[in-house]
């Protein structure tokens, strides 16, 4: 199988997770090894990459996208272990984050959406899910390198460097570590912009809704951030325990209304709501209903109040060889603005910037007043990962890494 997106090394090969348009599967194939295209470039040998909710939504078969196959992955962390001529601020040997999204170098304007980029969703981007072997060694005697190699365009810009740290060893503290770096190449910068976008201020009240990795990454940022109280509402008793154990109220929405459940406790609602989950989201019944968790914001957002968007919604779209299941997905929402114009609501949504938030969350970090890493549920090698992703779906891990050891 060949991706005509990703240039070859001679006689070099690397394991990757492919999307090949195929429903709740995905498969573990060889693929060229990334080479360095342009003088900016960086190739990256990671020590870890993780799977992301945002995959599932790939691997259920309703995300549009480019002609299959493509590698899956938009989190990772490792090293530089090649660079272009014109690459000034990085060294081979630097640990790095590779965040979700790329500067294109472009396009000038503050949106997120239009300046940047996004791994592990075809193109010629590439994915973090892969991992380098050598064709010349038989297969009998393969030992992987710990390691998969991606290639990074605008390399000063598309990568965050951090502290030095030994790629992946039996230390447990290093691994922590490691864990917790990942987590700020998509989530944890996701969970933190989600407040900024509702509006947050120390001292408010959040109501989280959903408790996948994203939302407990929110409830970790409102925690750090000063949150007087948390409501985190999703309906799988493992992630809503976890969750209180971060601190959280757990409202499990099979169980009775959330919104009365909230106000229960906050008469007046809560200053602030974050929607954690997107276009796939269920209602009590466990069906797909893409504006359920909209109207449970507006309904226990107070007066004055925000609300943060971070869950992915696309635009409506048919069926196609990539994404065969689109079409069971009601991407838009009809609702009363009345509620909103009354209550003096703000209400933002969009995608996070990891590299702006890069100096603030390394540093959290680096001092460990973060660690984000706390989510990982599950350690795996790269030819798990498609029983990772049937599990991962079945809501049986919280967050799964690969290790490329």
């Amino acid at each position: 199988m060949a991706l005509t997106n990703i240039t070859s090394a001679i006689n070099a090969t690397m394991r990757a997770v492919l999307w090949e348009g195929n429903p709740y599967n995905v498969t573990v194939a060889d693929v060229p090894r990334p080479t360095i295209i342009n003088a900016t470039d960086a190739i990256v040998k990671l020590s870890r990459a993780a799977i992301c909710g945002s995959d599932l939504h790939i691997y259920r078969g309703t995300n549009p996208g480019p002609a299959t196959p493509w590698i899956l992955g938009h989190e990772g962390v490792g090293y530089v272990s090649e660079i272009g001529d014109g690459v000034g601020s990085l060294a081979v040997g630097d640990s790095v984050i590779i965040p979700f999204a790329t500067p294109e170098g472009h396009v000038h304007t503050s949106l997120t959406t239009q300046m940047y980029g996004g791994y592990g969703n075809g193109g010629d981007m590439g994915g973090t899910q892969g991992q380098y072997e050598e064709e010349r060694i038989p297969r009998r005697t393969l030992t992987y390198i710990a390691a998969e190699y991606i290639r990074i365009p605008l390399a000063d810009d598309g990568l965050i460097p951090i502290p030095t740290f030994q790629s992946i060893s039996s230390d447990n503290a290093t691994e922590s570590l490691a864990n917790d770096y990942l987590m700020l190449s998509d989530i944890f910068a996701t969970g933190w912009d989600a407040l900024n976008y509702a509006g947050f201020k120390a001292g408010d009240t959040v109501a989280i809704f959903g408790a996948g990795p994203v939302g407990l990454m929110a409830l970790h940022a409102a925690k750090i951030r000063g949150a007087s109280r948390i409501y985190s509402v999703d309906y799988v008793p493992e992630r809503l325990a976890l969750a209180a154990q971060h601190g959280a109220i757990p409202i499990n929405f099979r169980e009775a209304d959330p919104v009365e459940q909230i106000m229960a406790f906050e008469p007046s609602g809560v200053t602030r709501s974050v929607d954690a989950v997107g276009y796939e989201q269920v209602n009590r019944n466990l069906t797909v209903q893409s504006d359920v968790i909209t109207r449970n914001m507006l309904a226990v957002t107070s007066t004055g109040g925000g609300m943060g968007t971070v869950g992915v919604y696309n635009m409506d779209s048919p069926n196609t060889p990539e994404a065969p299941r689109a079409s069971t997905v009601r991407e838009s929402m009809d609702f009363s603005l009345a509620n909103f114009f009354f209550n003096e609501l703000s209400w933002q949504a969009g995608p996070s910037d990891p590299i702006g938030l890069a100096p603030e969350l390394v540093a959290l970090v680096a001092s460990g007043v973060a660690r984000p890493g706390f989510i990982v549920s599950d350690v795996i090698s790269i030819e798990d990962a498609p029983e990772a992703y049937r599990r991962f779906e079945r809501h049986e891990i919280t967050k799964a890494v690969i290790a490329f050891d």
